[in-house]
C-alpha cells in the first residue's frame, strides 16, 4: 500500500503548492524534486532563506526531495568560503539535502558536448565580437537588435573555432558561443545569448582543465534536466528567462523536461536584499563582515541572535505571491519577538550604569533574593541574585528635575527595585563638572520582595544590580544599517544610520550570564533580547542585542 503525498495543513497554500498538488493528483509526476541552487560567489541573505523554505518546505511537505547545488560557473568570484557558508546556512535553517548535494561543474562534459550538438544543428555560432559591441548590437527594448556579422559562419568553422576555445586558444574576451535564436525579438534574452564564454581562471573544483565556462542561463535548464527536477521555482526577474530556458530543453537531447515557475522575491523596508550590495558594503568597510549582525545575511542573523524558527515563521507568514511588493521590517521583528519571548529566560543587565547608595543598608551585607527565570514557564525555575548596600541601576532611570509625567526615581520619589524592596532618593552627588555620579537612596526593609504591607503603591519597577556581585560587560547595540524605508541600492552610502552600532563598553551583567558559555538568546529585562557574541571572553564577556522589547527604531528616525 503507498501513500500519496499531500502538503500538510500546517504547510497553508499558495500557488506554487496548487499546482504542485494538481501535478501528484493528476499523476503527471509520481515525487517532486526541487532545488536551492546558489551561485557560491558572496554570503546568503532574507530573500534566500525565502527560496530555501520554499523548495525545501515544498519537498517535505510533499514527500519528495530537494537539492542543493551549486551553480559554479563564474570561477573568478566564486570561494570554498562560500560554499561551506551556503551550506551551514541551509543546515542552521533546518534543512537537509542528504546525499542530493551537487555542483554545475559536475556537469561541464556534457553540457560541452550538447553545445556541440546546438553548433551542429545550426542553433549556435561562435562570435568574435567584443563584450561592448555585442550590447550595442542587442538592441533595445523599443528597437530589435542587428545580426552579427559572424552568425552566418559554417557548422564546421564553428565547431573548429569553438574547439580551440576549449583548448585555450584565444584571449579572455576573444570570443563566444551564442545561441541563434531571434535578434529581433521582443524578449531581448531570445536575441542569440552568450552560451559560453572564454576565462581564463582557477575553478575552485576542476582547477584549470577548463578555459571556457558556460553562461548561468545555459547551465542552470540542463543541470535541472539532469537531476530530474520537476518544478524549477525561481524569483520573478527569471520570468523573462524562461522562454530561454524552455527553448533549450526543446533542442537538447536531455533527460527530462522541467517547468520553470516563478514567484515574488523577498523586499524588506530599511533593508537592501542585493549580493552586490552586500559585497560592496563588506568590500569598503561599512561592516566588519558578511556576519555583522547588522547585516540581512543569514550569518548576520545568527550572529545577532535570531533563532531559526523565527525566520521560518517570518517567510511562512508573508507567503508566496505572483507580485512584488515591499514587506514591513517589523513583521520580521514581530516574528523574532514572539519566538525569543517563548524561549529567552529573563536575567538583569544594567546597559549603562549609575551607582547607587543604600544608606541605611548595613555597610559588608550581602543577601540573596529570588529571582524568576521566566514568568510564563513555572518549570523554568528561579534564580538567587545578590542584593546590598551598592547598586547599579540605569542612568536614564533617574532624573534630578522631572517631566510631570516622569515615574521612575527622582529625589524625594519612591520606586520599586524588582525583586527587591522600595527605595526613595535623598540626596544626588555630583563631581566637579556638575555631572551626577552617585544617588544616595533609603530602603524599606518591610517592602522585602517588592510589597510593602501597608499597601502603598509606587509607580515605577527597575531593575538593578549588587555593584560588587555584578560582572562588567560589552554590550553591542545593534540597529537597522539603512535610515531609509526605501533605501536607495545605486547610493547605498547616504542612507546607511549612522546609529546603527553602540558599543556600551561599562555595563554590568549578572555574574551567573558571564559564568555561562550558553548560546542561548536570553532577555535582559526591561532591555530587549540578547546573546553572546563569538568576540566574547570568560575575561570580557560580549552581549549582541538581538532586538528590543518594542519598536522604537521608526520612531527615532522620525524626530530625525
Amino acid at each position: 500500500m503507498t501513500t500519496e503525498p499531500v502538503a500538510t495543513a500546517e504547510a497553508g497554500r499558495d500557488f506554487i503548492r496548487d499546482i504542485i498538488q494538481a501535478d501528484l493528483d493528476s499523476k503527471k509526476h509520481s515525487r517532486i524534486v526541487t532545488r536551492f541552487p546558489p551561485e557560491p560567489n558572496g554570503y546568503l541573505h532574507l530573500g534566500h532563506a525565502k527560496s530555501i523554505a520554499l523548495n525545501f518546505g515544498i519537498a517535505q511537505e510533499f514527500s519528495g526531495r530537494c537539492h542543493l547545488r551549486f551553480d559554479d560557473t563564474n570561477p573568478t568570484k566564486e570561494e570554498q568560503e562560500y560554499i561551506d557558508s551556503i551550506q551551514a546556512d541551509v543546515r542552521w535553517l533546518g534543512y537537509d539535502w542528504g546525499s542530493d548535494l551537487f555542483y554545475a561543474s559536475d556537469y561541464f562534459d556534457r553540457l560541452y558536448e550538447w553545445a556541440e550538438t546546438l553548433i551542429r544543428d545550426g542553433h549556435a555560432y561562435v562570435d568574435d565580437q567584443s563584450q561592448a559591441e555585442i550590447r550595442h548590437n542587442r538592441g533595445t527594448l523599443t528597437e530589435p537588435g542587428q545580426n552579427s556579422p559572424f552568425r552566418d559562419r559554417s557548422v564546421e568553422e564553428n565547431l573548429d573555432l569553438f574547439r580551440r576555445m576549449k583548448a585555450g586558444e584565444f584571449q579572455n574576451g576573444a570570443r563566444v558561443l551564442r545561441a541563434k535564436i531571434d535578434m529581433a525579438s521582443g524578449n531581448i534574452n531570445l536575441r542569440d545569448p552568450v552560451l559560453y564564454r572564454i576565462l581564463h581562471a582557477h575553478h575552485p573544483r576542476t582547477g584549470t582543465t577548463w578555459s571556457i565556462y558556460p553562461s548561468y542561463d545555459y547551465a542552470h535548464g540542463q543541470s535541472d534536466a539532469i537531476e530530474g527536477i520537476t518544478h524549477s521555482i525561481c524569483t520573478l526577474e527569471f520570468e523573462d528567462h524562461r522562454p530561454l530556458y524552455e527553448w533549450l530543453l526543446d533542442r537538447l537531447p536531455v533527460p527530462s523536461k522541467p517547468h520553470q515557475y516563478e514567484f515574488a522575491r523577498l523586499n524588506l523596508t530599511y533593508t537592501l536584499l542585493s549580493k552586490r550590495v552586500l559585497t560592496m558594503l563588506v568590500r569598503d568597510g561599512h561592516v566588519a563582515g558578511w556576519d555583522d549582525p547588522r547585516m540581512p545575511t543569514i550569518a548576520g542573523l545568527k550572529r545577532r541572535g535570531v533563532p531559526p524558527e523565527a525566520v521560518r515563521e517570518f517567510i511562512k507568514r508573508i507567503g508566496v505571491a505572483k507580485s512584488n511588493s515591499v514587506v514591513d521590517l517589523g513583521m520580521l521583528e514581530f516574528s523574532i519577538r514572539e519566538c525569543l519571548n517563548h524561549t529567552a529566560l529573563r536575567r538583569m543587565a544594567v546597559l549603562k550604569p549609575l551607582k547607587v547608595v543604600i544608606t541605611n543598608y548595613p555597610e559588608g551585607q550581602v543577601e540573596e533574593l529570588e529571582a524568576i527565570n521566566h514568568p510564563d514557564d513555572p518549570a523554568a525555575g528561579t534564580r538567587r541574585i545578590a542584593f546590598s548596600r551598592e547598586l547599579y541601576i540605569e542612568q536614564d532611570d533617574f532624573m534630578e528635575n522631572p517631566p510631570k509625567k516622569f515615574f521612575r526615581l527622582s529625589p524625594g520619589n519612591e520606586v520599586r527595585l524588582r525583586y527587591a524592596y522600595f527605595i526613595k532618593c535623598t540626596d544626588v552627588v555630583k563631581n566637579a563638572a556638575g555631572e551626577i555620579t552617585e544617588l544616595r537612596c533609603t530602603y524599606d526593609p518591610a517592602t522585602k520582595g517588592g510589597n510593602a504591607p501597608d499597601g502603598r503603591k509606587v509607580k515605577a519597577t527597575m531593575h538593578w544590580l549588587s555593584a560588587a556581585q555584578s560582572v562588567p560587560a560589552e554590550i553591542r547595540i545593534y540597529n537597522q544599517l539603512f535610515q531609509n524605508p526605501a533605501p536607495d541600492a545605486a547610493n547605498f552610502a547616504g542612507d546607511i544610520n549612522p546609529q546603527s552600532l553602540e558599543i556600551l563598553s561599562d555595563a554590568r551583567v549578572e555574574p551567573a550570564i558571564a559564568e555561562t558559555n550558553s548560546p542561548d538568546a536570553i532577555q535582559f529585562e526591561r532591555q530587549g533580547y540578547f546573546v553572546r557574541d563569538r568576540d566574547s571572553t570568560p575575561d570580557h564577556p560580549v552581549f549582541n542585542r538581538t532586538i528590543g522589547l518594542r519598536d522604537t527604531f521608526a520612531k527615532e528616525v522620525g524626530k530625525g
